[in-house]
C-alpha cells in the first residue's frame, strides 16, 4: 500500500508544500505560496508534470494561503486517501528538541518559546501546524527541526566567548540551520562511498540563498557556520554572514541607524546583493561577470573565498577527509562556484574533473573530482522526504 506524507515548509512570506511517497522520495503534488502579505501573492502547484495555479487573493495571509492549499488537495483525492501523517519542517527547536517529535500542546508551547530566535519563521511554522491540524485531525502531525542535526556539537564548538550566564539563562550560543539537509546528503554520501554513515568524515556545503556548511566526524554533525540565527559563516543571497560584532553599533550610533534598519540591512540587502549591487542570484551574477561586470565579479569571488576558508578550517575538525559534498540550490548547479572552490583548494588535495562537474547538475547527483583528489560530489538535496521519513515514523501504519 502506497504511504505518502504530506510536507509544509512555512516561511516568513510563502509555503511550500508537497506530498511525497514516501518508499521513493518522489514528489507526486508540490506547490509554493509566494509574496504572501503583498498585492503580488500566488500560488503554484505541479502534478503529474502538469503546472497549474491556485485560487489565492491579492494580499493572502498565511492562514489564507493554507486554505488555499488544502483546496488543491481536495482536488486529488486518490493522494489525500494515501496520507499518513503530516510533516512540518520547523525551523528552530533551541535545545529542547534533539530529534523530531510528535506535535502536541506542549510541544507547540515550546516552539512558540523560541520563536524570539527565528521571529521570521517559528511564528510562521505554528500557523502551518495549527492550520493542518484543522484540515486533517485525524492524521499524526510531526515537526522535524533545522536545528536537531546539529544538537550533537560538542559545548566548545557551540557556545559564544560570552558570558556563561547568557547561554544559561538565554540559550545564546550556535545552533545551527539547514540540518535536514546536511543530514540526508552525508547519508547519500556514505551510501556513494560504500561506508556506514558512522566510519565517514564528511564536509557538507548547502548553498543557496541561504548558506551554511557543517563538519561531519564519524557521521555526526561536530561544527557549522550558522549560528544563534541564520546569519552567521558564509556570503549568503541577502545575508552579509560572518562581520565584525561591533559594526551594528557603529551602525547606530555614528550612521543613524535603527536597530530595526540594521537587522534589515544585514539580513536583506547584504550578501551577493549587497556587494554586486545587481542581484542575489547567482546565476544573474556569473551571466553579468562574464560581460565584465567587476562587481558581479567580486561578489562570487567573496563567495567563494569565504567558502574556502570555512572548508579548510573545517579540514582540521573533522580530521582525514571522506568526501566534500555541495548541495542546495547553487551547490548542485554552479559548476562554476564548484570550480573556483576547488581551485583555491588544490594546495589540499582537491581537484575537479571538468567534464563531470558540468554533468553533475539539474538534478544529477554523482562525483565531480578526479580519481587523485579527495573525493567530492555534487548532491541534490531532498529535505522533504527526510521530513516524510520522520513524519512516517509516528504512524501505525508501518
Amino acid at each position: 500500500m502506497n504511504q505518502y506524507v504530506l510536507v509544509l515548509n512555512c516561511g516568513s512570506s510563502s509555503i511550500k508544500f508537497a506530498i511525497i511517497d514516501v518508499a521513493s522520495g518522489d514528489a507526486l503534488l508540490q506547490g509554493l505560496a509566494e509574496n504572501l502579505g503583498n498585492q503580488s501573492s500566488q500560488l503554484r502547484y505541479t502534478h503529474a508534470q502538469q503546472k497549474a495555479q491556485g485560487a489565492l487573493s491579492a494580499a493572502a495571509n498565511h492562514q489564507d494561503a493554507l486554505n488555499a492549499i488544502v483546496d488543491v488537495l481536495q482536488q486529488f483525492p486518490e493522494l489525500n486517501q494515501a496520507l499518513v501523517a503530516v510533516g512540518h519542517r520547523v525551523v528552530h527547536g533551541g535545545e529542547t528538541f534533539t530529534h523530531s517529535t510528535l506535535i502536541n500542546a506542549e510541544v507547540k508551547q515550546a516552539i512558540q518559546k523560541t520563536a524570539h530566535m527565528a521571529p521570521l519563521h517559528n511564528p510562521a511554522n505554528l500557523a502551518g501546524i495549527e492550520s493542518a491540524q484543522a484540515a486533517f485531525p485525524n492524521l499524526p502531525h510531526v515537526a522535524v527541526f533545522d536545528t536537531a542535526f546539529f544538537q550533537t556539537m560538542p559545548k566548545h564548538a557551540y557556545l559564544y566567548a560570552l558570558p556563561y550566564d547568557l547561554y544559561t539563562k538565554h540559550g545564546i550560543r550556535r545552533y545551527g540551520f539547514h540540518g535536514s539537509s546536511h543530514y540526508f546528503v552525508a547519508h547519500q554520501a556514505a551510501h556513494l562511498l560504500h561506508k556506514d554513515i558512522h566510519q565517514c568524515n564528511l564536509i557538507t556545503a548547502h548553498l543557496g540563498n541561504g548558506c551554511s556548511i557543517a563538519a561531519i566526524k564519524a557521521g555526526r554533525a561536530v561544527d557549522t557556520s550558522l549560528g544563534f540565527t541564520p546569519l552567521e559563516g558564509l556570503v549568503m543571497g541577502t545575508r552579509c554572514g560572518d562581520i565584525d560584532p561591533s559594526l551594528p553599533s557603529f551602525l547606530i550610533d555614528q550612521l543613524g541607524y535603527t536597530s530595526q534598519q540594521v537587522t534589515d540591512l544585514l539580513n536583506k540587502q547584504s550578501g551577493l546583493l549587497g556587494i554586486s549591487e545587481l542581484s542575489n542570484d547567482c546565476r544573474a551574477l556569473e551571466e553579468e561577470q562574464a560581460k565584465g561586470n567587476r562587481h558581479a565579479k567580486l561578489a562570487l569571488d567573496m563567495f567563494v573565498y569565504r567558502l574556502v576558508k570555512y572548508i579548510g578550517a573545517y579540514l582540521a575538525v573533522v580530521g582525514p577527509l571522506d568526501a566534500l559534498v555541495f548541495t542546495g540550490g547553487i551547490g548542485e548547479n554552479s559548476a562554476y562556484i564548484r570550480s573556483q572552490t576547488l581551485i583555491q583548494l588544490s594546495h589540499l588535495g582537491f581537484e575537479i574533473d571538468k567534464l563531470r562537474n558540468q554533468q553533475m547538475r539539474f538534478g544529477r547527483s554523482g562525483l565531480i573530482s578526479v580519481a587523485t583528489s579527495h573525493p567530492v560530489y555534487a548532491i541534490a538535496t531532498n529535505e522533504e522526504w527526510v521530513i516524510a521519513q520522520d513524519a512516517l515514523q509516528y504512524t501505525n501504519k508501518t
